[in-house]
């Protein structure tokens, strides 16, 4: 305790109300101010986050970065098809993206023969068609952090919002404060289309969540050394910054940019797209098509500023989801829908199977909600409500086949009847009146 500083015996604590318990239990501050020493505790566990992040990246600064294995392209896009159906095109971009950029940070050229500069990667598709499920598989595949980030909560270095380099502190913590593998990993910018300008003309005003947020990441994409807070934002200066350099961290930005192609289109002189037709798959093939004629002067005129589009060299196209792909969503990927509910069907005694009708009629709904694969979940999820409900408390087994008239609402879930033993009478087959006379 700092000398002439008075101990107050007898009054509450100023943070908590807690009356003191004896002489050491509370400090007394200037104008009357106490705090107990459980709040001093508080406040010691909450200003020490900052330091033990930064004393994890002193102890790590000597750990040097290496994968496991660096896959070819041919087997990246192998392990995308486990998770990914369809997108064949953007998978090998991705794959052949990926394997160079870390071909270039684990095999250094120098400088005096060439130059390798990476290239960071722009995913545009609607909403639901896999962009962040994209993201996260190459990360499991090369075993490498990934930070995802929402670019709709980030505002100019300054304002009430996330700052940009609080991406970089995602990717540090992932990391688990290794220095060396947060400067070699992934991150994540989800919702980047709505950091787009919301004007064309110049005005007095900032845009402080739009145009501003381009501006702060230009420096990142392209590579510099940037002073991240451990705390997060910068409302405690007197905190300790920790240096990351973002020159071989692989940038990925994901948006919807909804509205697009009306741009796209008035480019290519096209009067009409084809997403007014009867058949849903032609819309969405249409769309795609019309996505895969984006250019640079589309993204500009949408809102990003020519910088910044610059800074992802490649765009690729997450194309709409079609009925068939719909389909296979639901059982072919490692982490498919119905697996799961396979899974914890089978951890209850009882079994789960759909009729090719009723996957076909969960596409249908899932395509009408227009929120790609999300709304197969959440129309699996309650369907199957009531008997997730009730699963538990019955342990005889079960056997559940979900048809396409459940999936309507005209017909309830209900298990199928058990098979009766060998040598018995099924209830449906009892025996007849005049065998029973005759037995009386």
């Amino acid at each position: 305790m700092a000398k002439g500083t008075k101990r107050g015996p007898t009054n509450n604590c100023s943070f908590c109300g807690a009356p003191s318990r004896g002489e050491d239990s509370m400090v007394a501050g200037p104008g009357g101010v106490n705090i107990c020493i459980a709040c001093i505790a508080i406040c010691n566990d909450m200003l020490g986050t900052g330091d033990k992040l930064i004393d994890k990246v002193r102890k790590s600064d000597k750990r040097a970065f290496s994968l496991k294995r660096l896959p070819v392209p041919a087997q990246i896009k192998a392990e995308l098809d486990d998770y990914v159906i369809g997108q064949n095109h953007t998978k090998k971009v991705l794959a052949v993206a990926v394997n160079n950029h870390y071909k270039r940070v684990l095999n250094p050229i120098p400088e005096s023969e060439v130059e390798l500069e990476k290239s960071n990667i722009l995913l545009i598709g609607p909403t639901g068609c896999g962009k962040t499920l994209l993201a996260r598989t190459l990360a499991k595949i090369l075993d490498v952090p990934l930070a995802i980030g929402d670019a709709t909560t980030l505002t100019e270095a300054g304002y009430v919002g996330e700052d940009v380099e609080n991406l970089l502190l995602k990717l540090l913590r992932v990391a688990d404060g290794d220095m060396a593998r947060t400067e070699r990993g992934i991150i994540f910018i989800d919702e980047i289309d709505k950091i787009g300008r919301t004007h064309d003309n110049p005005s007095i005003t900032r845009d402080v969540s739009g145009e501003g947020v381009q501006q702060g990441l230009l420096k990142l994409l392209e590579g510099t050394i940037a002073n991240v807070p451990p705390q997060g934002g910068r409302k405690h200066p007197e905190q300790e910054y920790i240096p990351v350099d973002t020159t071989h961290i692989l940038f990925i930005g994901g948006g919807s940019f909804e509205g697009i192609e009306k741009i796209i289109a008035r480019r290519t002189g096209k009067k009409t797209i084809g997403f007014k037709t009867d058949a849903q798959a032609v819309d969405e093939r249409a769309l795609g098509d019309v996505l895969e004629m984006v250019e640079p002067e589309d993204l500009i005129e949408f809102g990003m500023i020519p910088e910044f589009v610059g800074r992802f060299p490649i765009v690729c196209i997450v194309r709409p989801l079609v009925l068939e792909e719909m389909i296979k969503i639901l059982t072919e990927p490692k982490n498919a829908i119905v697996r799961q509910y396979q899974a914890f069907f089978k951890m209850e005694n009882a079994s789960l199977n759909f009729t090719e009708k009723a996957f076909h009629e969960l596409a249908v709904k899932a395509i009408e909600k227009k929120t790609g694969a999300r709304a197969l979940r959440a129309l699996i999820e309650n369907l199957m409500l009531d008997v997730m409900y009730d699963l538990p408390s019955r342990k005889d087994p079960r056997k559940y086949v979900i048809t396409d008239k459940m999936i309507k609402g005209d017909a309830p879930i209900v298990p199928d009847p058990p098979a009766a033993p060998a040598g018995e009478p099924t209830p449906a087959k009892s025996r007849p009146a005049s065998a029973e006379k005759e037995s009386a």
